[in-house]
């Protein structure tokens, strides 16, 4: 089952601020820029390490909620960028080519590599990115060779449709400067995608987008941008190709638009139900999302370069009802960006957020390719078996430590239950049972309490594991509750 942390509790080390039902540790530390990520058919996650021209593999093969180690799919690609999975064979989608290659699940290699197609390579931006649809179709979204410009070459500034072999290489929808991520809606199989805007014409024009691609659509760069509004600065630049118009349908407006250089990237739906949970791993199919959550989508801000006041760098939640019509918006995680001090000559950037995997078993994970990390969020269901009450999360705790709280009679075998303290790299520095303070033979709380003993951690951080005790040794009866503290 998952080993989580409380409910609210921010185990990153950064200032990050999420909804109070959400936990976020690190899954993955020190992996360079990771950008996108997916599962391979047996549920571990894969990112690309684009810079580093490489793709690897994070298998959590105990569940605890930390990958065990980054271990090399495949090394020596020209950029690496977007990831798919078709059965057994992995796509990877490079600067310059898409190829295929069998990958071996247990081992966690991909070999045999087989070009599928050609892409333009150079240019402005460099990322490709993949998708499949639901009629089989692999999407590619190839950016704009330029800021703002136009294009020679038919398959920039599109996002380009093939066959999985690579025949029949078509555009699929055109007029976008660089879409860079994709997903799928889950009810209509609707693409969704996000879009960043020009730059140089000011803080706050025009708007990055989110928009729905339909085949055989325009919409509008370089011409146009947003809700259909014509690009002054391009249209005096280049009467030449300059289009007379900006309206439908010629040009298909964006679906929502978001404020400029917030760099939109990863975007996610959250499912409804448990819908897809047999693809997981067993650790991630036991929550769900709550109703409130079920369609709404989730974005990743990168962040500016070009803004005088930076913007972005945080996750944002669009409210949707079942078939996408936009309800509202509002912050989901922020934090990765603090202003910079007087004096200070480098960003305030803690961090910067690119692609977002949306678990069905109420899990999220999103890369971070300037922490160099990968997040796991947790919704955390309040708690109606176990309340800890001393310690708090994340509080300073020296020996001897006194933990108390209360639990249900069905967390205790005999009127106890273990607690472990455990410094940060998981090794066991304290164990004791603590005791039902009263009857425990009934459903309702009982009190319980324990003192740990224990020498000076070396690391300065540590977990404190309540475990349900669980004689019979099954794992649908287990359960635990880990709360983050701190040594010094």
């Amino acid at each position: 089952p998952p080993k989580d942390i409380s409910l609210g509790v921010n185990a990153t080390g950064l200032p990050l601020t999420l909804p109070p039902e959400f936990s976020i540790s690190i899954f993955a530390r020190g992996l360079g820029e990771p950008r996108v990520m997916t599962h391979d058919p047996a549920g571990n996650i894969l990112v690309s390490i684009t810079k580093q021209g490489k793709v690897v593999a994070l298998p959590d093969r105990n569940g605890d909620g930390a990958t065990d180690a980054a271990i090399p799919v495949i090394e020596g690609l020209n950029r690496p960028h977007g990831l798919a999975f078709r059965g057994s064979k992995l796509y990877i989608a490079e600067a310059d080519q898409v190829a295929t290659y069998d990958y071996d699940a247990t081992t966690l290699k991909a070999a045999n590599k087989k070009k599928i197609i050609d892409l333009p390579a150079g240019g402005n931006h460099f990322t490709r990115t993949i998708l499949f649809t639901p009629d089989d179709k692999l999407l590619i979204s190839v950016g704009s060779s330029c800021n703002v410009c136009t294009e020679k070459d038919w398959r920039r500034a599109a996002v380009l449709s093939t066959n999985p072999d690579g025949s029949d290489l078509k555009i699929f929808a055109s007029g976008l400067r660089n879409s860079v991520f994709m997903a799928l809606h889950p009810v209509n199989g609707k693409i969704w995608a996000t879009e960043m805007g020009r730059d140089l014409i000011g803080d706050d024009i025009p708007p990055d987008e989110i928009n729905i691609l339909e085949e055989r659509q325009y919409y509008g760069w370089p011409y146009c941008y947003g809700k259909n509004i014509l690009d002054t600065f391009f249209h005096n630049y280049d009467h030449e190709h300059v289009r007379p118009h900006c309206v439908a349908p010629f040009e298909i407006p964006s679906y929502i638009d978001i404020p400029a250089h917030s760099a939109p990237l990863g975007l996610a739906f959250f499912p409804a139900a448990q819908q897809g949970k047999a693809s997981l791993a067993p650790s991630e199919r036991e929550e769900k999302w709550p109703e409130e959550y079920w369609h709404n989508l989730l974005v990743a801000y990168h962040g500016s370069w070009n803004r005088t006041e930076p913007t972005g760098y945080k996750i944002v939640r669009y409210k949707l009802d079942s078939q996408g019509q936009y309800l509202g918006e509002e912050d989901f995680i922020t934090g990765w960006f603090t202003p910079p001090t007087a004096g200070q000559a480098q960003e305030g950037a803690l961090g910067r957020p690119v692609d977002i995997m949306i678990q069905p078993g109420g899990k999220i994970y999103i890369s971070d390719d300037k922490a160099g990390v990968i997040y796991r969020v947790a919704y955390n269901a309040p708690n109606d078996l176990i309340q800890v009450e001393a310690p708090k999360p994340n509080e300073i705790i020296r020996s001897p430590l006194t933990i108390t709280g209360k639990a249900r009679g069905t967390w205790y075998f005999e009127a106890s239950f273990p607690i472990r303290l455990l410094d940060a790299n998981g090794k066991e520095i304290a164990v004791k049972p603590a005791h039902a303070k009263g009857e425990w033979m009934i459903t309702e709380f009982v009190p319980f309490e324990t003192t740990l003993e224990f020498e000076p951690s070396a690391t300065d951080t540590g977990t404190l594991v309540l475990e349900k005790d669980n004689p019979s040794g099954l794992l649908e009866h287990a359960a635990e509750v880990r709360i983050p503290v701190r040594f010094r």
